[in-house]
């Protein structure tokens, strides 16, 4: 602990903050003046909250108008008042340099990301407030892309959508679970993709580094005042082939990282139609081929391979029936296809194995959002949900054959939902969820949710909220055999259910200078979790942690931001009761400060860990209560223009150039770097 807090006062001098707390409704008009005036420190805005929503009365609500035209994709949602959003948005996503979703997600409050960057494994895992994937809810343009599966590597896979297409991401939390899944224990993240443009735009990227690193992204945007499109493509490759220490996972002879390349190439395409000043129709669909290697920590060296294919569709139709009244109705596709392939041993022989997961949902959701009064509103819908698995194991290893199989299951979720939000004067929000359930496999379930915004002064606001949750098994964990971990299914499995909650306030330090602080926590029982090869129930987890995310704008080119997620995972019940949940790291800092002027930008982030558990396929000589050590890191993006519409990018990696265990075994290379050219036409 006495590492954590030294970290963080090493870098509260240079590195601030993040999300921003409403002023009053002048403050407001000042602010946005102010920063017409300084049109570069918009555009240098990092990750930061909606601050529109945080203190919003009801005089500052905006009244739609009748004539305008509608938008769906990439429309900002109409979330309960309660809800603390956090909100990244293009700029800094192209400043940070990302090539993934969770690349971007990783410098977000209250993440601890494990399986992205260099030689990161699939098995290491993204966790959101101490929930694992699976236990938070996912969305493209408020549709759920969920798989949840979770053997053979098949869970959801956060590199799916090209960052070009990205418009920004939000996190939402408390009352908006309501919403969207009763699975949403960790919150909710939602991926909102750009549309098109009256002007027709081409942006381009190509960059080349280390490990045989490249990088092609292009994005095409065009339309009219009816119709705007946008198209993108994104194709990357890496061979993270470099030296890591005795011990490290996945070491061949020659000392170096084996098997742990990656190569992807998505599509994303957008249309959207104004079909008159009350209408809007809306199509996106998204194409996903990765291909990589896997790497394990404690067995001889792995040689499998993961091949995964996919495919998301979303149409969507907005009707404004009222300045006060919108109908949302949106339909959805997704196809998971993953399969993991390669050698097995056994007394001595070498034996193969093969398997395959094919998930497919199909999705329906109406929602309809409903200003009933001056000081009531009202959103509430239908969700349905058909998800099903065909799933085929097929071992040669002579103890194993007995156990290959074929599987075809699905399963029918139909969810009733409804928020209402009442202000009560001009200080106080009350919003009461309800989600009622309806499953074909766990019966029928209501899962209630309460949030409230208190607004002391036009420089504080404190804020809380409560909800219930519940997640269902996968199809894979009740039916399907894992022949490559050799994990048994168990038909008998239990949902896991909870609650999940957070209090906090939001608040104007100093002029230019804002934080948001966050408590959160959650308690999940039945846990699923392997026992003796099977799944299992294996009992009751409880997470407390505390987020802090700061802003601080000092200068007119210069911003920083600062995000502390502390996270206390404990394991209640069961053998390893006591105990942090695996891969999760006490502590997380991310911080950055940039500069910008003319087109010229340098970004400096830093980053801290205090170190996970390391609980999956320990060695002999380790035990499941040894930590990883903390470390530090710093990366540097820049941009240098050539002109106006085109620049050179550089980002170098770990500047410090120290090979630190990022999790379990997994080590990063050491320094690297990438350059680029990007245009805008």
């Amino acid at each position: 602990m006495i590492k954590n807090i030294y970290a963080i006062s090493v870098l509260l001098p240079c590195i601030t903050a993040l999300p921003a707390v409403a002023e009053s409704t002048k403050q407001n008009v000042d602010i946005e003046k102010e920063k017409a005036s300084l049109s570069s420190i918009q555009e240098l805005e990092i990750p930061s909250t909606d601050a529109k929503l945080l203190t919003q009365t009801p005089e500052e609500i905006p009244q739609d108008d009748a004539d305008i035209n509608l938008e769906t994709i990439g429309e900002k949602d109409a979330l309960p008042e309660s809800t603390p959003t956090y909100i990244i948005e293009k700029e800094e996503i192209e400043k940070q340099g990302a090539t993934s979703v969770a690349d971007v997600l990783k410098r977000m409050p209250g993440f601890a990301i494990n399986d992205v960057g260099h030689g990161a494994d699939i098995h290491t895992g993204t966790y959101y407030r101490g929930a694992s994937i699976n236990q938070s809810v996912f969305l493209i343009n408020g549709r759920q892309i969920n798989t949840n599966v979770n053997t053979y590597h098949g869970a959801t896979d956060l590199n799916s959508i090209p960052v070009e297409s990205i418009e920004r991401i939000e996190l939402y939390s408390g009352a908006a679970t309501a919403l969207y899944g009763s699975s949403a224990f960790g919150g909710v993240v939602n991926i909102i993709t750009k549309q098109g443009a009256t002007t027709p735009r081409l942006n381009g990227t190509a960059e080349f580094g280390s490990l045989n690193f490249n990088n092609q992204q292009t994005s095409f945007s065009g339309g009219s005042d009816k119709i705007k499109y946008n198209l993108s493509f994104e194709r990357s490759f890496i061979d993270n082939r470099y030296k890591v220490p005795v011990g490290a996972a996945n070491r061949d002879d020659s000392g170096n990282l084996f098997n742990a390349d990656t190569a992807t190439s998505t599509y994303f395409g957008s249309l959207a139609v104004d079909l008159n000043s009350k209408n809007t129709l809306s199509f996106d669909i998204k194409k996903l081929s990765s291909r990589r290697g896997l790497i394990y920590f404690g067995f001889p060296l792995q040689r499998d391979r993961l091949d995964h294919d996919g495919l998301n569709v979303g149409l969507s139709w907005k009707a404004k029936f009222s300045p006060n009244s919108n109908l949302t109705t949106t339909l959805g596709y997704n196809q998971d296809y993953f399969s993991t392939y390669g050698p097995t041993f056994f007394q001595g022989d070498n034996f193969y194995r093969t398997g395959i997961l094919d998930t497919q949902n199909f999705t329906a959701r109406l929602d309809h959002d409903w200003k009933i009064s001056r000081n009531s509103s009202l959103r509430w819908g239908l969700d349905f949900k058909n998800t099903s698995l065909n799933g085929e194991t097929n071992s040669t290893r002579p103890d194993r054959i007995a156990l290959n199989e074929v599987e075809d299951r699905n399963t029918t979720n139909t969810a009733l939902f409804a928020v209402n939000t009442w202000n009560f004067g001009e200080t106080l929000q009350v919003d009461l969820g309800l989600r009622q359930s309806f499953d074909s496999q766990f019966g029928n379930y209501l899962n209630p949710s309460l949030g409230f915004r208190y607004t002391a002064t036009p420089d504080l606001a404190f804020r809380g909220s409560f909800a219930g949750g519940q997640r269902n098994p996968g199809l894979d964990q009740l039916y399907l055999y894992d022949t490559v971990h050799g994990w048994l299914s168990n038909s008998d499995l239990e949902p896991e259910t909870g609650s999940s909650w957070t209090a906090g306030l939001d608040v104007n330090l100093a002029k230019n200078l804002t934080g948001q602080f966050t408590y959160f926590g959650s308690s999940i029982d039945n846990r699923l979790g392997i026992i003796q090869g099977q799944w299992q129930n294996i009992g009751l987890v409880d997470t407390n942690g505390f987020e802090a995310a700061l802003r601080w704008q000092f200068a007119r080119n210069w911003s920083t931001f600062l995000n502390y997620t502390y996270t206390d995972a404990k394991i209640k019940t069961g053998s390893e009761a006591g105990l942090q949940l695996g891969l999760i790291p006490y502590s997380n800092i991310q911080g950055g400060i940039g500069y910008e002027s003319q087109g010229w930008q340098a970004n400096l982030y830093a980053t801290y860990s205090s170190g996970a558990r390391r609980a999956l396929f320990n060695n002999p000589t380790e035990k499941n209560t040894d930590f990883s050590p903390a470390y530090f890191n710093l990366d540097l993006t820049a941009r240098v223009p050539l002109s106006r519409n085109l620049g050179l990018t550089f980002y170098l990696e770990n500047l410090l150039g120290e090979q630190y265990e990022r999790v379990n075994r997994i080590y990063s290379p050491g320094f690297t770097f990438r350059v680029g050219v990007s245009s805008n036409i």
